[in-house]
């Protein structure tokens, strides 16, 4: 088998086109002094205000160190604010500002342009079997990284 008709391994593939469309969407962004992570995480907070660390990092897939790292620099532009929670005083609520809500706003169509242009390359069963097929992995994943003896 030639090298060119030999197939990129899964892995590969995937972190290749994550960094390309990453890539994107950081240079469409960076009018706006905000990160592709840094907005997955504000997104999440403008869309459920009062949030834990640990439920945005849950969400957007990010580790503990990264997270606080990313609210720190999403405070520190005035993006969020944090607020000592009433049960637990060693954990902290999030939310977003006026300022925040705004970037959202004004950056949410540059999200979804990207999700159109990828779409455009695709019909819309093979989008959404990629998708399928994509939940599927993760899932296989996460239940092998939850049984290792690490």
């Amino acid at each position: 088998m030639s090298t060119e008709s030999r197939k990129m391994p899964f892995g590969f593939a995937m972190g290749l086109t994550y960094r390309k469309l990453a890539a994107l969407f950081q240079q469409r962004l960076s009018a706006y002094g905000i990160t592709p992570e840094q907005w997955s995480a504000l997104n999440q907070i403008d869309c459920s205000q009062g949030l834990i660390q640990r439920e945005i990092a849950q969400r957007i897939g990010k580790d503990k160190p990264s997270m606080t790292r990313i609210l720190d620099h999403l405070e520190k532009k005035g993006l969020i604010y944090k607020k000592a929670g009433d049960r637990d005083r060693r954990s902290f609520l999030v939310y977003s500002t006026e300022l925040g809500r705004e970037i959202i706003r004004v950056t949410t169509p540059i999200e979804e342009s990207i999700t159109a242009e990828v779409k455009a390359c695709l019909s819309e069963e093979e989008h959404d079997n990629m998708i399928e097929l994509l939940q599927r992995v993760q899932l296989h994943i996460e239940g092998k990284l939850k049984h290792t003896d690490c």
